[in-house]
């Protein structure tokens, strides 16, 4: 329990420019980088969702290949469209907390810094 009287979110962004804020170079490369990760990992899981959609709409004798007793590799390729959804948001939380987290922090600290390095909203505890 914090002695601290809680913070108002207002106040907090009373005076901030977040237009400014936006054109910032630090801000730009923020976006930059989430962009330049998110974006063709987004195209390549569109692609291979597509794929699987379109070979099993012209190409079902393919997806009625038996692998395993009465597993078949349609079934094996639905499953691993699971596989790559969670390999990719296990990719991208790990991208998140290495590249973009401590870009955000240290904007997020410019822009409030009368509440110091682990204040805020979130920072509080209750």
């Amino acid at each position: 329990m914090s002695n601290q009287p809680p913070i108002d979110a207002d106040e907090l962004v009373a005076d901030v420019d977040f237009p400014a804020a936006q054109r910032s170079p630090e801000f730009q490369e923020l976006r930059k980088t989430h962009r330049g990760f998110v974006f063709p990992l987004a195209i390549v899981f569109l692609v291979w969702y597509l794929l699987y959609v379109v070979l099993a709409m012209y190409v079902p004798q393919l997806f009625a290949i038996q692998v395993v007793g009465n597993v078949n590799l349609g079934v094996i390729l639905g499953l691993l469209q699971f596989v790559t959804t969670f390999a990719i948001t296990g990719a991208y939380v790990a991208f998140a907390n290495r590249k973009l987290d401590p870009k955000a922090t240290a904007i997020r600290e410019r822009l409030e810094p009368s509440l110091g390095p682990t204040g805020g909203a979130h920072g509080q505890e209750n």
